[in-house]
């Protein structure tokens, strides 16, 4: 019997090795972390139970059968993160360069069909040269059956993926569909085709940094969420981004203590909307001073800037927050924000978790690369986004509220819940001045008529009561009251029952 318990322990041990100690410390000397030691820093100390530690690839072909490392270069199980249930899986890039074999694939799958069936996130951390090239047409199955998980999974589950290391060619489409992503920067990229082949098929000259690199997929491409400076650093915003989401789509969001009063007071925010219609100002300063304990996880922060989108928790409890930005572009919609929020919408409505939106926006960006970028299409995921959400949709006008903009930023006739403005808010179909150019085109040489024209425009339209008056506005708030007034309209929204007529899908304008 000793001698059995023995083997298996060494058995354990070899597993644990992965591709040896000096593959080891070769990933150690490039300031990452190892696949196992990133799961230990994932996970509740001592909540990781393994599967298939022992799992070994059955290639032959190029002697392949001479080196059979157990795990074969994933490590995939089960923990608590904060006590809630995750699946994880974690290449391993000292076996093989991580690379995906059947077996490998097999693994994955197997974590990510438990996931599902047992209702809890699945984490996985991506550290790998791609498909294993000795085992052919049988790695592409492999990530073929991997994709069909994440499509499966997507709306039942948060899926979630780190970026830890490569992430090339077919590998780079599992992450793609899961719900988050998160790169390291200087250690981690993604492309569908490496510098060597872009050299030789357009002739750019490009590293793997600018081509796939973190910066490149946080500011240009929005293929990432976020960037973070090392491994410990993605690894634990990962466990505060899991505190915020529900299991699966059946579950309502986690309900964490709190110490903030919900009838808190703000006298600050009487003051924040600038004198000069024209000056901006940080809306984050308002997202901020609303959420419990001035809490705010941001999503996508340095893409598409001109709206923030992210979590802050009212009374406790997540809420998504979509939120025009004054500070750049004015806080105009154009392409990118709109697809961005389009995204971060659908993603709350799936997993039940109530959308926050602040909003002071001037329109859409004008100009011939929004036109013949789609703006029209784009604008239209915004607008679909927040039609078809069932779940509970509270909406602040803090200024300006103009044109189809207005329409599309979660407004009552989007089925908004509670449409909320401040007294500064200005609801119309344009601003004063353009206004007036087109309705008095033949007094524009008087430019004293002129300036009494938009005067006598902004009294009556520059103000949220013409749309109160419709029923458009619910009421007009104090801003020092706005936490107090949201905190109780999402309080009487917890038990809101709205269904969208049967359907097999939608057909989002893509």
């Amino acid at each position: 019997m000793k001698d059995i318990l023995l083997e298996l322990e060494n058995r354990r041990e070899q597993a644990r090795l992965g591709g040896g100690q000096r593959r080891i410390d070769a990933q150690h000397a490039k300031g990452k972390l190892t696949a196992r030691e990133r799961i230990d820093l994932l996970l509740d100390e001592g909540s990781f139970e393994e599967f298939d530690m022992f799992k070994a690839h059955r290639c032959t072909d190029f002697d392949m059968q001479q080196d059979r490392p157990y795990g074969d270069g994933v490590i995939t199980g089960w923990g608590t993160i904060n006590g809630r249930q995750v699946y994880v899986f974690s290449q391993d890039f000292t076996v093989f360069g991580g690379s995906l074999s059947e077996t490998h694939a097999e693994k994955i799958c197997k974590i990510m069909d438990m996931a599902i069936q047992n209702g809890a996130p699945v984490i996985g951390i991506n550290d790998s040269g791609g498909a294993r090239i000795q085992e052919g047409v049988a790695s592409l199955a492999g990530y073929a059956d991997v994709f069909q998980r994440n499509i499966m999974a997507s709306g039942v589950i948060p899926q979630i993926s780190l970026i830890m290391g490569p992430c090339a060619g077919g590998a780079v489409y599992s992450p793609a569909m899961t719900d988050f992503i998160f790169m390291v920067r200087d250690s981690s990229y993604m492309f569908v085709t490496g510098p060597d082949v872009v050299k030789t098929v357009t002739n750019e000259v490009v590293t793997a940094e600018e081509l796939g690199g973190a910066s490149t997929h946080t500011k240009k491409s929005s293929v990432a969420d976020a960037a973070f400076e090392n491994d410990v650093e993605a690894l634990i915003e990962v466990r505060r981004l899991v505190d915020y989401l529900p299991l699966n789509n059946q579950a309502k969001p986690p309900v964490r203590p709190f110490f903030d009063d919900p009838a808190r007071l703000e006298m600050s925010l009487d003051s924040l909307i600038p004198d000069n219609p024209n000056t901006p100002y940080d809306m984050k300063e308002l997202i901020l001073k609303v959420g419990d304990e001035g809490d705010f996880y941001e999503i996508q922060a340095d893409f598409a800037r001109n709206i923030i989108t992210g979590f802050i928790r009212l009374e406790g409890r997540t809420v998504g927050v979509v939120a025009n930005q004054p500070m750049v572009l004015a806080g105009c919609l154009d392409i990118d924000s709109s697809r961005k929020a389009a995204r971060f919408v659908r993603f709350c409505d799936a997993f039940e978790i109530p959308i926050l939106t602040f909003v002071d926006v001037p329109g859409f960006l004008p100009g011939t690369g929004q036109e013949y970028g789609g703006i029209i299409k784009h604008g239209a995921k915004l607008l679909f986004a927040f039609g078809e959400a069932t779940v509970p949709k509270v909406t602040v006008i803090t200024r300006k509220a103009y044109g189809g903009a207005y329409d599309v930023m979660s407004s009552k006739h989007l089925r908004g819940d509670f449409n909320y403005a401040w007294p500064t808010a200005e609801v119309a179909v344009m601003g004063a001045k353009g206004a007036v150019e087109i309705l008095y085109r033949s007094e524009l040489g008087d430019a004293d008529k002129i300036a009494a024209r938009t005067r006598d425009y902004e009294d009556r339209f520059a103000n949220p009561f013409v749309a109160a008056e419709r029923g458009f506005i619910d009421e007009v708030i104090m801003p020092h009251s706005t936490r107090k007034r949201i905190c109780r309209a999402f309080a009487s929204l917890r038990n809101k029952k709205l269904t969208n007529p049967w359907k097999k899908h939608d057909n989002i304008p893509l």
